[in-house]
């Protein structure tokens, strides 16, 4: 029996700025909380440091996974999606790899709307993504880090399929 190929690429929140903002909003807090608690009530400080700890869990957690195979297209953005998005190939009019600006189409990374008939964007970092064109029009981009090697993939796919 013929062993399946299988494109699988999962990305994590990584960026050293994100992480620097998020340190310093939790520096910020404490700072506050030391030089100026007859201010602030301990609910207030409490409250703060705890949305703080809570957005650096999130981020921490949240990973983008993108299957790829015979059958078709599998996505999930952890915690947002906890079972995979499956996207067979009966149903996409058209798959490619594309540079995209992130921020000019979908107004930046995460699970995202795009702009001016865009689609949906499922993305981390980058500027590279797996633009899926489905035959009722709609369209979804998710972020690649790793655009060749899902480009090589889908024209093994494509030839697999004729």
């Amino acid at each position: 029996m013929k062993e399946s190929s299988v494109f699988y690429e999962k990305q994590r929140f990584r960026q050293w700025w994100l992480w620097l903002i998020i340190v310093i909003v939790i520096g910020f807090i404490i700072y506050n909380y030391i030089e100026n608690r007859q201010y602030f009530s301990m609910g207030e400080i409490i409250g703060s440091f705890a949305v703080s700890i809570l957005i650096f869990i999130l981020f921490f957690i949240i990973k983008l996974e993108t299957k790829i195979d015979e059958l078709g297209i599998r996505v999930r953005l952890f915690p947002f999606h906890l079972q995979f998005k499956y996207f067979p190939w009966k149903t996409i009019q058209k798959a490619y790899v594309r540079e995209y600006s992130p921020i000019g189409e979908y107004g930046g990374w995460g699970l995202r709307m795009g702009l001016f008939g865009k689609g949906k964007a499922y993305n981390i970092s980058g500027n590279f993504g797996l633009q899926i064109v489905f035959k009722d029009g709609k369209k979804l981009l998710i972020g690649t880090q790793k655009s060749e090697e899902i480009s090589f993939f889908l024209e093994k796919i494509n030839n697999i399929q004729r």
